[in-house]
């Protein structure tokens, strides 16, 4: 996709961080799109972004998912255009959220035993 593809309003997906989301074009900087979101494809690794996979960390990060409607800044090279259906946001959440702990659960590391402890508790809040 060049720069040229890509006109506010389309509908995109784009990595932010470690999650990646479904969301709208809302405006077109020299380097980033801004990009509402409409829809969570993968939660946020939890931890240090810094250091990933790594427990002995300074502070073991809860990272949440960007919320509906959120907008943030999406390096352009991270986004593309989405043709699917867009689901409805708390769906794609817990799918995003369940997936995440079935793989960290397979893992079964300190790390992945860790990360399960932060979602538990960011399901209560996100679910409630």
């Amino acid at each position: 996709m060049t720069n040229e593809d890509v006109k506010i309003g389309d509908i995109v997906t784009g990595i932010y961080k470690t999650g990646k989301y479904i969301g709208e074009i809302t405006n077109i900087r020299p380097e980033h799109y801004l990009v509402k979101v409409k829809a969570v494809l993968k939660h946020p690794m939890q931890g240090d972004i810094h250091s990933p996979r790594e427990v002995n960390v300074p502070f073991f990060q809860e990272r949440r998912a960007l919320a509906f409607n959120e907008q943030t800044n999406v390096p352009k090279k991270m986004v593309r255009h989405y043709d699917g259906e867009l689901p409805e946001y708390k769906v794609s959440l817990q799918e995003a959220v369940d997936k995440m702990k079935l793989e960290l659960e397979a893992e079964g590391t300190e790390w992945a035993l860790r990360s399960l402890e932060n979602i538990h508790v960011l399901e209560k809040d996100y679910f409630k």
